[in-house]
């Protein structure tokens, strides 16, 4: 069994956030010590770096509620949970896509420049005119 500290620790959370994801319910069944302070096992630090995960991806609290909701019920809402999971893939690819343009055009900028500096390519800009 983890404290709050060593599973916040453990999963990469400040020890708020692992409190925030506790009091709104996103972490079922937390078990307590003789202390009443919550505590955590390893299917719980499982579970919470699942929903660090999804977080990062983007997803939603709400939607992580749904998630949530979706898995408490079982194996009948598995292709509910793979749609959920498809549509924040989707959403992903395209940050990526957009990251991947972003990345170029700083490449095609940094190149630009290098050849002006090397005297390869004669300067000119959008902004000034001469």
């Amino acid at each position: 069994m983890y404290t709050m500290k060593e599973t916040s620790h453990m999963v990469g959370m400040t020890y708020e956030a692992l409190k925030f994801y506790c009091n709104e319910g996103l972490i079922p069944n937390v078990k307590r010590d003789k202390n009443n302070h919550r505590i955590f096992d390893d299917r719980d630090v499982s579970w919470i770096d699942g929903l660090t995960c999804l977080r990062k991806c983007g997803m939603s609290i709400s939607d992580m509620k749904i998630y949530l909701n979706l898995c408490l019920a079982g194996e009948s809402s598995i292709l509910e949970r793979k749609a959920m999971l498809d549509a924040q893939r989707k959403v992903l690819v395209d940050k990526i896509r957009e990251l991947n343009d972003s990345i170029e055009y700083i490449d095609s900028k940094q190149e630009f420049y290098d050849d002006v500096l090397e005297g390869k390519t004669k300067y000119f800009s959008n902004l000034i005119t001469v």
